[in-house]
C-alpha cells in the first residue's frame, strides 16, 4: 500500500477559540449502503487512542485544544472503551464539521508551569474493506442531487475544477463513453497513466497534471477535479498515511451510491482494499478558527495567555496492540 506522508499535518495555534460543541452521540448520521452498491467485505477490528496532552512551561490561561476523531461511516464503526481527562481538565466535548469530520473539543482554564492536562479517549474501531458493484452498468450520473452532495461538485483546496486546463483535459478523456461508469473508469485510468506516483510536497490537481508526477494527494485530487468538471460529485477519505477517492453516482431508481476507488496504489475501481480506520472525509472544511477552508482538518492549540512560553503539546493517534 503506498503511504503520503504529508497526510494528517499537525498545526498549533494560539489564538481566541469560539466553537460550537456537542455531544459524542450527535455524530452524523450514517449513510446507507445500498443493496446494489459496494458491498462489505472482510472487516478488522482495532483500538485507538486519541486525544491530547498538554504540559505548561509557563503560566497558561483560556487554553483549548482540538483534535479530529474517527466516527461512524457505513463501512466503519466506532465504540467508546475509556476517556481519560485528568482534573486540570475543565470540559470535554465534541463537534462535527461539514458532516465529514469530528473534533474533541478540550478547554483547560488555567494550567499552572510544571503541571499537565491531558484528555484521551480510547476506541474500538470497525472497519470493513469493501467489493465493487455487482452490476455497475446500472449507475448514471445524478439528475438531481442531494443537497449535503452538492457541495462535492465545487472546487476545493488544490482541487482547481474551475481551471481551463483541467477542464478541457476532463471533458477530452470521456469523449465517446457514453455509460456513467465507462466515464468513471476513463477518468480513473487517464489519472494513473499519466501521473507517475512520486513524494513530495502537496502542489495540487494542475501541477501534477502539468508535471505528471504526484503522491496519493496529487492523483487523488486530479481524479476528483474530473469527476467534478463531468458533473460528478466525488470527495477525499482520509485515512492514516494515505487518502483515496470516492465518487457519487445513482440508480435508475435515482437512489445514490458512494463508491470508492484507489487512487495511487493497487487498481482497485468501486471497491477498496482498506482497513485502516477513516478519520474523515471531505476536501473543503469550515473551521470556526480558520478563515479559509481547509482541506484536512488538523490538530490544533490556542491559547489566550501563555506567559511568555507556549505549552508543549502531544496530539496522540496511537493504535493499541491487539488484545
Amino acid at each position: 500500500m503506498i503511504g503520503c506522508p504529508s497526510v494528517p499535518r499537525t498545526r498549533v495555534w494560539l489564538a481566541a477559540l469560539l466553537a460550537a460543541v456537542g455531544p459524542w452521540g450527535s455524530a452524523r448520521s450514517v449513510e446507507p449502503i445500498g443493496n446494489r452498491g459496494p458491498k462489505q467485505d472482510k472487516q478488522l477490528t482495532q483500538r485507538w487512542k486519541v486525544g491530547v496532552e498538554i504540559t505548561a512551561r509557563g503560566p497558561c490561561v483560556g487554553i483549548v485544544a482540538t483534535a479530529p476523531v474517527p466516527i461512524e461511516w457505513p463501512e466503519q464503526q466506532v465504540r467508546v472503551i475509556e476517556e481519560d481527562v485528568s482534573p486540570e481538565v475543565g470540559r470535554v466535548t465534541y463537534r462535527v464539521l461539514d458532516n465529514g469530520v469530528k473534533q474533541m473539543v478540550v478547554a483547560v482554564p488555567q494550567l499552572a508551569p510544571g503541571k499537565k492536562a491531558k484528555a484521551i479517549v480510547t476506541l474500538e474501531i470497525t472497519r470493513a474493506s469493501l467489493l465493487p458493484p455487482d452490476d455497475p452498468t446500472i449507475f448514471r450520473i445524478p439528475r438531481r442531487i442531494p443537497k449535503d452532495v452538492r457541495k462535492w461538485l465545487g472546487a476545493g483546496p488544490y482541487i482547481e475544477t474551475q481551471n481551463g486546463e483541467i477542464r478541457r483535459k476532463a471533458q477530452e478523456v470521456i469523449v465517446g463513453k457514453e455509460s456513467a461508469w465507462e466515464q468513471v473508469e476513463a477518468m480513473y485510468d487517464w489519472v494513473r497513466e499519466n501521473v507517475k506516483y512520486r513524494d513530495g510536497e502537496l502542489k495540487g490537481a494542475l501541477a501534477a497534471m502539468r508535471d505528471g508526477t504526484g503522491d496519493c494527494e496529487e492523483l487523488t485530487s486530479l481524479f476528483i477535479a474530473f469527476c467534478r468538471v463531468n458533473k460528478i460529485p466525488a470527495r477525499t477519505v482520509w485515512v492514516p498515511g494515505h487518502c483515496y477517492p470516492e465518487f457519487y453516482l445513482e440508480d435508475e431508481s435515482g437512489t445514490g451510491y458512494w463508491i470508492p476507488c484507489q487512487a495511487a496504489g493497487t487498481r482497485a475501481l468501486g471497491g477498496i482494499p482498506e482497513h485502516r480506520p477513516i478519520l474523515q472525509k471531505g476536501d473543503s472544511f469550515k473551521v470556526p478558527e480558520v478563515r479559509e477552508p481547509q482541506r484536512y482538518v488538523a490538530e490544533f492549540l490556542q491559547a489566550s495567555s501563555v506567559g511568555g512560553m507556549p505549552p508543549e503539546v502531544k496530539f496522540i493517534r496511537d493504535l493499541l496492540p491487539a488484545p
